[in-house]
């Protein structure tokens, strides 16, 4: 089995990607951060489902991303609640973590490169993805490039990386539908901007509504 280094938040999609992967057959090696989030309850999940789908290993990096803010993921700004779904489609939210996924990428790809593997998973979308610019296909596209060119595995051991991306097309309803028929423990992922005390979602936030979107739409219920 060929070794990948799957990007694991805790939550959804990136989930289903892990499972996506290993059923491609890759020996998955999962990466969660640790980065100054205020949802940090996804760590635990992310260990949970990890091992629930038979990743390889799970690492956790410590990165501060509070050091600059700038997001109501990492700042003492107010996770936006109750928008309707145009504001939620309208524009890059409070919500986006400046380079986030750069960072995250430039991350996996040291870990990639030091496994010999040339495989990248991560959960991206570019439909119902509240207007991240970086999970838009030309991002991924321009990461996929720039592995190749700066790293001594593409440079000089003629490696070719690929950021594989298998939700990038998806609605939410799609990925719930994909998430279940490989068997993600849905009810354990969690996708909350801003988390109870015990770690139950808010149900307010962009994400949650997204969430209970997708769900309604997929006719699954949701145990998260």
């Amino acid at each position: 089995m060929k070794p990948a280094v799957v990007l694991l938040s805790g939550g959804l999609d990136s989930a289903t990607v892990l499972a996506w992967m290993r059923r491609e057959g890759f020996a998955c090696h999962a990466l969660s951060f640790r980065y100054g989030q205020r949802h940090s309850v996804e760590l635990d999940r992310a260990a949970e489902i990890a091992h629930a789908l038979g990743a390889v290993e799970h690492r956790v990096a410590e990165i501060d991303l509070r050091a600059f803010g700038g997001s109501a993921l990492t700042a003492d700004i107010d996770v936006p609640k109750d928008r309707d779904e145009s504001s939620i489609a309208h524009g890059v939210p409070v919500t986006y973590v400046p380079a986030r996924n750069t960072i995250f990428l430039a991350f996996a790809l040291a870990f990639a490169e030091t496994l010999g593997s040339s495989d990248i998973g991560i959960g991206v979308n570019a439909i119902d993805y509240s207007g991240y610019p970086d999970c838009r296909p030309d991002f991924i596209a321009a990461f996929e490039r720039l592995a190749n060119l700066a790293t001594k595995a593409g440079a000089q051991d003629g490696a070719h990386f690929r950021i594989h991306t298998p939700l990038q097309t998806l609605s939410k309803a799609g990925i719930v539908r994909l998430a279940v028929e490989l068997g993600v423990p849905v009810g354990r992922t969690i996708s909350c901007y801003d988390p109870m005390p015990g770690g139950a979602p808010c149900g307010h936030c962009d994400a949650c509504i997204l969430r209970r979107k997708g769900f309604a739409e997929a006719g699954v219920r949701d145990g998260g």
